[in-house]
């Protein structure tokens, strides 16, 4: 995660965004929610990330309940047969994720900078 800094030492971090029912959003659930835009199906996005339909399937119904709207919502049958899409929400969601990310990495890289061990 963290980019070549001036210091052979570098601080590197994670975080979550809680609700006050618990975690909602992390790097794994935001990657879970771009699988499903890029595939278009929760099964094919667990697999793509090498994870059981079952959890992801969990951790999308957890961030659902969690939202303020859902962040992915099922495609029923059709033609080559249902699936899952993105919503509106969600797209907000990895976005907001995503600038946070990079915000918290640039203070990161700035402190890494700095460092004298």
């Amino acid at each position: 995660m963290s980019k070549a800094t001036n210091s052979e030492y570098s601080i590197d971090g994670r975080f979550w965004i809680n609700s006050e029912k618990g975690p909602f959003l992390g790097r794994g659930r935001v990657e879970l929610l771009k699988k499903v835009k890029e595939h278009g199906s929760i099964s094919k996005a667990a697999s793509s990330m090498e994870m059981a339909y079952k959890q992801a399937w969990q951790l999308i119904q957890s961030m659902n309940e969690k939202a303020s709207s859902p962040l992915v919502e099922k495609v029923i049958g059709g033609k080559g047969g249902g699936g899952a899409m993105l919503t509106k929400e969600g797209e907000k969601m990895i976005k907001l994720f995503e600038d946070l990310e990079k915000d918290i990495q640039e203070f990161l890289d700035k402190k890494s900078a700095k460092l004298k061990i």
